[in-house]
């Protein structure tokens, strides 16, 4: 079935139940898709404590840069 088929068979059905019930018929526009946002994964405790050694091996090795420069 199309979308003008099926356009038609509502418009159909819309009618007769105007006809047939004195019904009055009410069409409301589609609502929009909610907008989706990125997928993002929320760290774990092993990621948060990786994140922080790898934090603490930069900063030591700055620091030993720094010492070797003065």
């Amino acid at each position: 079935m199309t979308k003008d088929e099926l356009r038609a068979e509502l418009e159909r059905q819309a009618q007769r139940y105007k006809e047939v019930y004195g019904g009055e018929v009410i069409t409301y526009a589609a609502q929009p898709d909610p907008e989706r946002k990125p997928w993002r994964k929320k760290a774990s405790l092993l990621d948060q404590a990786f994140e922080k050694e790898l934090q603490k091996i930069e900063k030591d090795q700055q620091a030993r840069i720094d010492e070797s420069n003065d």
